[in-house]
């Protein structure tokens, strides 16, 4: 888990960025391949993306998301993956370019052959890591719509002699027999790091200890649980304990913060939460057209519930819920 602020110190997740570093190397020499990146709500997927997102020297790096309102839209994820390189589309093989320019609704036609449509995409990333190595990120995979997991899917199975690598996060299941990372609870050391790091009073340690066995090691637990408890319990370290609550209570403590902020920000990240793509200058058109300004911005980024870099996150699903 990467400290607030975004600093560059990434806590218990050594081995984890080991092998993203190995992998990414085995990349980038043209033997490409896939990582599936397991794990519970909150335990850091999004996080660790981020951080191998960051560290991918010489990479060109692709972001997709699924999102629950759209698992039924047919290709959505998938055109958030390609999008960046379909004016390349002419250099496939006609039948390769008939099948995505059906999915993608470029032209009329029948439903594309499934087989036909992953030959297309395997085609057209494999061009664009031609030219430079590309590392496709996609997270919240639990909720791929059906032909964007089959084409994905069906890509990763054969990238093994390309310079291309796809990574997936998923609260779910695996993908398809590729290669998994799965992400535990943070060890104890580094539960209490983190946890001090969103606490702004001194706690006694008997505390610090009883919040972060709460926790269970969930990074987002660890610095969301803080938010929800009265000063007096943080202080005196009285406070529910049952760790089925654990979930509610974030999600309550990610709506509180919502709704405290400034009308205009809260609109800034509804805007954000609807647009899957993190695309910046998209959500800064659409931003001025409602007549928000850049300054809506602060508050949401001061209460970490927004990042806004090249591309615009928003660090947990239950942002997009809450917002």
């Amino acid at each position: 888990m990467v400290l607030p602020g975004r600093p560059a110190v990434f806590l218990g997740r050594r081995a984890e960025c080991a092998l993203f570093d190995r992998w990414q190397d085995a990349v980038k020499a043209g033997r490409g391949g896939a990582l599936v990146v397991l794990g519970e709500p909150g335990i850091g997927k999004s996080a660790l993306l981020d951080h191998m997102a960051s560290t991918a020297v010489g990479f060109r790096v692709v972001r997709a998301a699924g999102v629950e309102a759209e698992a039924e839209l047919p290709f959505g994820v998938l055109h958030q993956v390609c999008a960046p390189f379909l004016a390349t589309l002419e250099h496939l093989p006609g039948p390769q370019q008939d099948a995505l320019a059906a999915a993608f609704g470029l032209r009329s036609g029948a439903a594309p052959d499934r087989f036909m449509l992953g030959l297309a995409v395997l085609g057209l990333l494999s061009e664009a890591a031609a030219r430079q190595p590309l590392i496709c990120v996609i997270d919240d995979a639990q909720w791929l719509d059906l032909g964007s997991a089959q084409a994905l899917t069906f890509v990763a199975h054969r990238v093994g002699a390309e310079p291309l690598g796809l990574v997936f996060a998923t609260a779910g299941g695996g993908l398809g027999g590729l290669q998994e990372v799965v992400l535990t609870g943070l060890g104890p050391g580094d539960a209490r790091a983190l946890l001090h790091s969103a606490l702004h009073v001194p706690l006694d340690e008997e505390v610090v200890d009883r919040i972060a066995a709460e926790a269970r090691g969930n990074p987002l637990a660890l610095l969301e649980l803080p938010r929800t408890m009265t000063a007096a319990g943080v202080a005196c370290g009285f406070g529910p304990t049952d760790t089925a609550a654990v979930p509610g209570r974030i999600e309550e403590s990610f709506r509180s913060r919502v709704l405290r902020l400034p009308p205009a920000t809260r609109m800034l990240l509804l805007v954000a939460a609807a647009e899957p793509t993190g695309d910046a200058a998209l959500l800064w058109r659409a931003a001025a057209r409602l007549g928000i300004g850049v300054s809506a911005a602060t508050a949401a980024v001061t209460q970490r519930l927004e990042y806004i870099g090249p591309q615009v996150v928003l660090p947990q699903p239950q942002v997009r819920e809450g917002g």
